[in-house]
């Protein structure tokens, strides 16, 4: 299986849906805790589910159980927890959840996945360390 990981964030329709079909993506895998809100854009839940569909013919989940806790998530954007504590503490998570092997249990079956974050040019994103998380996993199999 294909694992990339792109932005929500600083980046255009164009670029987003077209790092999606580059891909060859056949699901679009939203870990985004918060992904309602006007400040989404064009990447709001409802509408990255029509767009995945009509643009790319990709699948679209929202998978919270690869989000961080809101409260791991609030002390990395609010209360300057370091990104290396952060990632920690998410790897931690997920061990917990045993949510890296219940991923190629739920969505063994896709070529290719594109995980959508929230990583910006000042922070990153926990789909980032999803990735290595699951590359590692992948890589032992």
């Amino acid at each position: 299986m294909q694992i990339n990981v792109l932005s929500a964030y600083q980046t255009t329709a164009e670029e987003f849906f077209g790092k999606i079909a580059q891909w060859k993506a056949d699901l679009v895998l939203d870990v985004r805790l918060k992904n309602t809100n006007q400040l989404s854009g064009f990447t709001k839940q409802e509408d990255l589910e029509y767009f995945c569909r009509v643009i790319t013919h990709a699948d679209y989940v929202h998978d919270v159980e690869y989000s961080p806790s809101k409260t791991l998530l609030d002390d990395y954007l609010d209360h300057g927890l370091p990104y290396e504590d952060y990632f920690a503490a998410y790897e931690k998570e997920m061990e917990q959840r045993k949510a890296i092997p219940a991923f190629f249990q739920k969505y063994g079956k896709y070529r290719s996945v594109a995980i959508v974050g929230t990583a910006t040019k000042k922070r990153h994103s926990h789909a980032e360390e999803l990735k290595i998380l699951l590359d590692a996993y992948q890589a032992k199999l």
